[in-house]
């Protein structure tokens, strides 16, 4: 599967926990919510996935941990914030670079309509 293909499937998935849930609960409980269903589905998806920073050639363990990684291409930064902030971008962005990974999704699951709270980052 691609990187599309399965940001793809895994907004599809994000929507329906939205519309289950709707706004206003914490963080947590939609990253574990969308977890389940992910792996329900089928895919590969690992939860608090450590983000080692390498710098000099030192392997250096900040605390750093992607809340979603599916299928080992897929970054998932989850909020549940008034608005995302470019300091949420950054964050994201930060992980992909870490990871070398192609593409994130950064959803804020706090807001009416879950596609407006989705944003496509590409490296």
């Amino acid at each position: 599967m691609t990187e599309n293909e399965i940001s793809h499937k895994v907004i599809g998935l994000a929507l329906q926990v939205h519309s289950t849930l709707g706004p206003g609960l914490l963080e947590n409980a939609y990253k574990e919510c969308l977890f389940y269903k992910i792996k329900k589905d089928g895919l590969l998806v690992e939860k608090e996935k450590p983000m080692p920073l390498i710098f000099e050639e030192v392997k250096l363990e900040c605390g750093y941990r992607i809340d979603l990684l599916v299928e080992n291409k897929l970054v998932i930064e989850l909020k549940s914030v008034e608005m995302i902030s470019d300091v949420h971008i950054a964050q994201t962005l930060t992980y992909m670079k870490l990871g070398k990974f192609k593409l994130g999704l950064l959803i804020n699951f706090n807001v009416a309509q879950l596609k407006n709270g989705i944003k496509r980052l590409i490296l």
